[in-house]
């Protein structure tokens, strides 16, 4: 591929990506398990007022304590606003999105690879079936920044400390 000016557009080869090890667990005892739904049966309005209050990108659906669905920002705009529907008179079952699970055990590297491939910004995390969390694309990538400082807080301090002089 190349870029405008002609040049090639050049990747770090796959050894060179940082990946990262921590679990799904680690992420949400860190950002907090709080985990906000609606029935399928809410409207879009009251999904959005909600997610508006707790400053999130998404909501689970929830139906008797079963996973159902996922309503995003995304949905609103693509399935209501650009349809000319009411989010009044729309319920979240008509415009939800079918969402995307993942273990705590599972990695951060392999979520947000699962993320590029599915093109979701939020996943469910589950617990021997039970629903323990959710993750975003942003609480994900502010965790990698967080495990690169870290790594190079630690190389700075090796080295300063092995450096006679």
């Amino acid at each position: 591929m190349l870029l405008a000016d002609g040049r090639p557009c050049r990747a770090l080869p796959p050894e060179v990506l940082m990946q990262c090890d921590d679990s799904i667990r680690c992420v949400l005892n860190s950002k907090g398990e709080a985990v906000f739904s609606v029935p399928p049966d809410a409207s879009v309005y009251q999904a959005l007022s909600l997610m508006a209050s707790r400053d999130i990108g998404a909501l689970l659906v929830m139906e008797n304590d079963n996973l159902v669905g996922i309503l995003s920002e995304r949905d609103y705009a693509r399935k209501v606003i650009l349809l000319g529907r009411s989010s009044m008179e729309t319920s979240v079952r008509d415009v939800m999105s079918s969402p995307v699970c993942v273990a705590l055990a599972d990695t951060v590297d392999s979520c947000l690879h699962l993320m590029t491939a599915m093109r979701v910004r939020h996943l469910a995390a589950v617990d021997r079936g039970r629903i323990a969390g959710v993750v975003s694309i942003g609480d994900l990538v502010n965790w990698m920044i967080s495990a690169q400082t870290e790594t190079i807080n630690h190389l700075h301090s090796y080295v300063a400390s092995a450096y006679p002089g």
